[in-house]
């Protein structure tokens, strides 16, 4: 059983050496599932457990000479297991052992990446805790809006990274799916038993029904989460890269002692790891859609798909493990800066508490036409000169027969505007505290 063993790193999960001891484990499977229903000798079976072997070089000098990387498997085997050979891979086509091989190591790579999505969350709510109360302005169209929280851009994030790992839990479900059914899948010289039989042994559930090939829509699916992994991945890079602008500058990356961040201007601190993030986002979503021309091949199988997965598949887990890595890395060590977010919050001098106070003239049975009119007219003054929004609403007349002075000074109340955090927090599952 492949999952007994201590999983590679992401990269070794998809070495030759790797495969093969897959594709060795499977072949071996099959054989003690026809032992077991008397297809083939016991005694056979148990000369292959003992003498069964490969040697990857070997393999690919082989491959070199008849093209074909199973038939280079098998005869490299049989050079250590001798005639007992002859009943290793009987009844079985290549599919039969490329795809249950795929599926097992394509289980095996989702389970670290659901391990990476886990931590990256354990890293989100850390830092959303630390950050619960600490006010920054809300923006909308890049345009200062209302108050929230930096605590809740990360809460934000953690609960999409939730649904993340739920489709990467539901992805790997659905991959984790072996067939040993033949060349087109009827299972004409193997009995069903020795699919249940193998795929039990590896932690899969038998292909319900198959052609030569298990379909091409559950490795579109497993692509497919990766690549939205990926999207939120980007949004959060992309908001750290927005944050680090100098003239916002309210959250930047982690900058290490001797780093330098250009050849030509000493004083550059660059948001370089959320821009990689972001550019390896892009070729993840590439690689979906590649996944997705592979569903539809002609009749029982075609092998259009095989070379195409050969790349994507693997550098797919690769680039999500590793982007994964480097979003935790920069959550942990990310740089934040309350006083710079103070300071950006006051910088439209209250315009962002235009709508408390266009409610307030409302509860006061203005129509909301007029009510509008009355706040804009003077936010619009805000925006052309120095004074305060309060100022001015203090000096409108107009407002002054509706508004007292304390009711003017309480639409301006940021506590107020800021007052439901913790139910938030409450409704994404991350504890109140404080």
């Amino acid at each position: 059983m492949i999952e007994r063993y201590t999983l590679p790193k992401m990269g070794a999960l998809w070495s030759d050496e790797h495969k093969f001891r897959t594709w060795l484990e499977v072949e071996i499977l099959a054989c003690e599932a026809q032992a077991e229903s008397g297809e083939i000798p016991r005694d056979a079976v148990k000369i292959i457990r003992e003498k069964a072997d490969f040697d990857v070089p070997r393999i690919l000098e082989i491959e070199k000479t008849v093209k074909h990387d199973v038939i280079a498997f098998l005869t490299n085997v049989a050079e250590y297991v001798g005639e007992e050979a002859r009943y290793i891979h009987k009844g079985m086509t290549s599919s039969d052992l490329l795809d249950t091989t795929l599926a097992i190591l394509m289980r095996q790579a989702g389970l670290i990446l659901i391990d990476d999505i886990k931590q990256l969350r354990s890293a989100l709510k850390k830092r959303a805790l630390e950050h619960k109360h600490t006010a920054c302005i809300g923006r909308s169209h890049g345009i200062h809006a209302e108050p929230t929280t930096f605590g809740l851009k990360l809460a934000l994030w953690y609960d999409e990274m939730g649904r993340n790992l739920d489709r990467m839990q539901r992805a790997v479900d659905i991959i984790s799916v072996g067939k040993i059914s033949g060349a087109v899948g009827t299972f004409a010289y193997l009995s069903p038993y020795v699919e249940r039989y193998v795929c039990e042994k590896l932690s899969l559930k038998p292909a319900s029904i198959s052609t030569q090939v298990i379909q091409r829509d559950r490795h579109a699916e497993y692509l497919t989460a990766i690549a939205l992994v990926a999207c939120s991945l980007e949004k959060i890079a992309i908001e750290i890269r927005s944050l680090q602008r100098t003239e916002i500058l309210e959250a930047e990356e982690y900058f290490g002692k001797g780093q330098k961040g250009s050849s030509a201007m000493p004083h550059k601190r660059n948001p370089i790891t959320c821009e990689r993030i972001t550019g390896l986002a892009r070729l993840l979503r590439g690689n979906a859609h590649t996944a997705m021309e592979n569903v539809a091949l002609w009749h029982e199988r075609d092998i259009s798909h095989s070379s195409v997965e050969r790349i994507i598949v693997p550098d797919s887990t690769i680039l999500l493990n590793y982007i994964l890595t480097l979003t935790t890395n920069v959550i942990e060590n990310l740089l934040v800066y309350p006083d710079n977010m103070m300071i950006n919050l006051n910088k439209t001098r209250g315009l962002i508490f235009s709508q408390a106070v266009l409610l307030a003239l409302i509860e006061k049975d203005l129509s909301r036409e007029k009510a509008y009119q009355l706040v804009q007219r003077n936010a619009m003054k805000v925006w052309q000169g120095t004074d305060t929004l309060e100022t001015l609403l203090a000096a409108d007349a107009e407002i002054n027969t509706v508004l007292t002075p304390e009711e003017i000074s309480a639409c301006f109340d940021l506590k107020h505007a800021l007052r439901h955090v913790n139910t938030i927090f409450k409704r994404v599952g991350l504890e109140a505290v404080g």
